[in-house]
């Protein structure tokens, strides 16, 4: 578990990015920080593995404050995945998969073994563990990405925008993807977007954020959207339009739903009836 504590962030300039926050990250889940450009969900993020040291407030780990470790033990604990991949471009893909198990003393071997193994689990053949990032697409470099994060088995792992990069097909790729991985491995995710539907998508717990991180609302994504908190909430998630404000039209073939726009978006199916007793 992750918990921030009154925690403020005030950069030399004066620009207060974080006010007073607190939150609870709970283990094995998805959290998602969404919230326009400038609102601090960044700095939050970069506050977990001490990137950012935060002017006052505490944050914890599994009840162990962040500021009793050492700072770059902690940051080799945990997975960091960045908007651009964050590769080395002048070492192979197989080099920089293994940088941290190297760094903590793994032999060469295992590594690249360790690699190997997690190109597999992101999706990736074998055969590019030779080529260097600039060989590779961008989803492909993101995907490598995550197999560096990954590479150490982290309990945390923190994605800064990680598919903002990308073409919308790749992104959906990397998205599905996304959820197939925290299914399989159980990850305590931290995630940064400024896209709603994303957050929607990959969230298990949404903090929908606006200016000095200052939380608007905090839910499953179905609670955010059944029931916004207010205007700004309602604004932001586009309660009332696009694909969200969805209304039924009668055709031949039965119900369908309808967005805004007038876009036929899905079937409606009667949902099925209590099984009758034995």
């Amino acid at each position: 578990m992750i918990e921030f504590r009154s925690v403020t962030k005030t950069y030399p300039d004066g620009t207060h990015a974080v006010a007073d926050f607190d939150l609870v990250i709970p283990p094995h889940k998805t959290t998602v920080l969404v919230g326009s450009s400038g609102c601090g969900k960044t700095t939050l993020l970069r506050m977990i593995n001490r990137m950012v040291d935060p002017t006052s407030g505490v944050i914890e780990i599994d009840g162990e404050p962040i500021q009793d470790r050492d700072a770059v033990k902690l940051r080799r604990s945990i997975g960091y995945v960045l908007q651009n991949g964050g590769l080395l471009p002048h070492h192979r893909v197989v080099d920089n998969v293994t940088t941290v198990l190297r760094l903590e003393g793994t032999s060469r071997r295992t590594a690249r073994d360790r690699a190997l193994e997690l190109l597999d689990t992101v999706g990736l053949d074998r055969a590019i563990a030779e080529r260097y990032p600039g060989q590779l697409s961008g989803g492909q470099q993101q995907r490598v990405g995550v197999a560096r994060a990954l590479a150490a088995d982290p309990n945390i792992l923190l994605m800064d925008e990680p598919f903002g990069a990308v073409d919308p097909i790749v992104r959906a790729e990397l998205q599905t993807e996304t959820l197939r991985l925290q299914q399989e491995l159980n990850k305590t995710v931290v995630f940064v977007t400024h896209d709603v539907d994303e957050a929607f998508l990959l969230g298990d717990q949404v903090v929908i954020l606006e200016k000095g991180a200052q939380v608007a609302q905090i839910g499953s994504p179905s609670e955010i959207i059944e029931n916004p908190a207010d205007e700004f909430v309602a604004s932001f998630i586009g309660a009332e339009r696009g694909a969200r404000a969805l209304h039924t039209k009668q055709t031949g073939r039965g119900t369908v739903l309808v967005d805004a726009g007038g876009r036929t978006q899905g079937v409606l199916v009667d949902s099925p009836g209590p099984e009758a007793p034995a």
